[in-house]
């Protein structure tokens, strides 16, 4: 019970943290990174990857997905662009700068003004719904994330589709509108930067070296990083070096894994409405979940909250932790002695990349109400479609928290593919947090599928089928 209440406080205080892992001024504060024990939920954070300057940009323009030059009069319009953080270009590098300069070319040539409305994140789902529902919408541009409005708003016919508009895959990421915004067969939501934070596992290099474990990196450099060699180091690590009976040293900070074990096999929990425990590849995660579980792999918990995993990590007796690239920066804070590394997240059965994971992808929408969706996305990519001086997306964040290359290739490498998990973010009643309790307390796999299969489809249903 203690587990399921702590889960829940991860939750809520997730809601203001993650997504930067999905977002902007610099992930330094997502997600979008997940964490529940090591790693379980992502929720919007307060920031998002579209105004750090890393723009999805190339030094050349593709003139057959760019579009065209448009003239169009907006009469002096003020655009009121909503979000739950102030999403102004700062003129803080040369890209935002280019930016900037972008949006005055374009106030000036099409006659409008912008205003950026912050709305605070405790009252965004309700008040943005509420706005839509009755038909004067709180802005012309909106952020949301998917499960606040898909299915539910969507079918009632609140938004735009947007996915003829965001042709030019050098500034739009093409996920956003043809997958995560997706319904139905078309794309709602769009936006520029980044993929999202690059999930993976930072790990006590200096720990590792003490110790005398083969480096990660040497599985990474052999193509052998995968779930079965990831317990076998974690296993490694668990020792009790002074001989008093005792574990002092641990290989794994929390066993609590689903979602990024999940997104590393490309499997999930709902796929087409319909809930997948029983999906082969679902199978194998929980079965891998099983294993740590059952062969005591993970650090056991001491009766912390949702941060414990974290402040073993920080003991610099446990060598590694599930999370996200931007963490990085309080950990060398508060772990100013140890060298910080960074792998991919191992690989699942069925996979043959990595993958980084994500739970609640956010992006910009256009309600129905709005005239004229095509010049607001237009003026949008014409902000974003710069000649970045960035080598690639997300360099100056990564060769911030990393100092050694292969860190920086790892999150580099991790980041390329960035797989959504569906959880109870979208689906309220889904008894997510008694399903990973019985697993880690050791209830069979097979057992735990037949119990939560009726429920996890009655938690679905409730949202699909309204």
């Amino acid at each position: 019970m203690k587990f399921r209440k702590s889960m829940g406080m991860l939750l809520c205080s997730l809601m203001l943290v993650t997504t930067a892992a999905c977002g902007s001024g610099g992930e330094k504060s997502s997600t979008e990174t997940d964490k529940t024990g090591g790693t379980e939920a992502t929720a919007p954070a307060a920031t998002d990857a579209e105004d750090t300057g890393e723009t999805a940009a190339d030094a050349e323009t593709d003139p057959v997905s760019t579009t065209p030059e448009l003239d169009f009069d907006m009469g002096g319009r003020t655009i009121k662009w909503v979000s739950w953080y102030d999403e102004s270009i700062k003129e803080d590098n040369p890209d935002n700068i280019e930016k900037k300069k972008n949006l005055d070319a374009l106030m000036k040539k099409h006659n409008f003004k912008i205003e950026y409305v912050v709305v605070d994140y405790g009252e965004y789902k309700d008040k943005v719904t509420a706005s839509l529902m009755s038909g004067t919408p709180v802005g012309d541009i909106i952020r949301l994330a998917r499960p606040w409005m898909i299915p539910t708003l969507v079918k009632k016919d609140m938004f735009w589709p947007v996915d003829e508009y965001t042709k030019n895959d050098k500034v739009f990421i093409q996920q956003y509108t043809n997958e995560y915004s997706l319904y139905e067969g078309r794309g709602y939501g769009f936006r520029a930067g980044i993929n999202g934070a690059s999930s993976g596992i930072l790990y006590n290099r200096t720990l590792m070296a003490n110790m005398g474990i083969k480096p990660l990196q040497d599985y990474v450099n052999e193509g052998n990083w995968n779930w079965d060699t990831f317990m076998q180091v974690a296993k490694e690590a668990n020792k009790d070096t002074n001989n008093d009976g005792k574990l002092d040293t641990w290989g794994l900070a929390s066993d609590s894994l689903l979602v990024p074990a999940m997104a590393a096999n490309e499997a999930n929990l709902v796929a087409d409405g319909k809930q997948t425990l029983d999906n082969p590849k679902t199978l194998e995660v929980l079965n891998f979940l099983s294993k740590l579980a059952t062969e005591k792999i993970g650090r056991p918990s001491e009766g912390g909250d949702w941060t414990e995993p974290g402040q073993f990590f920080r003991q610099g007796n446990t060598l590694m932790y599930a999370g996200s690239d931007y963490e990085t920066n309080d950990f060398h804070k508060d772990m100013p002695d140890i060298d910080i590394g960074f792998v991919p997240f191992p690989k699942g059965p069925s996979v043959t990349e990595y993958h980084s994971l994500l739970t609640i992808p956010n992006y910009l929408t256009i309600p129905k109400a709005v005239e004229h969706p095509e010049q607001l996305v237009y003026i949008y990519e014409k902000i974003n479609d710069i000649k970045s001086v960035y080598d690639y997306p997300k360099q100056a964040s990564l060769e911030s928290y990393f100092s050694n290359e292969d860190d920086v290739n790892n999150a580099k490498l991790a980041g390329e593919s960035i797989k959504v998990v569906e959880s109870d973010n979208g689906y309220p009643e889904m008894p997510f947090y008694d399903l990973i309790g019985e697993i880690r307390e050791g209830v069979s796999v097979s057992t735990v599928i037949e119990k939560y299969k009726a429920p996890f489809q009655a938690a679905v249903d409730k949202i699909w089928k309204q």
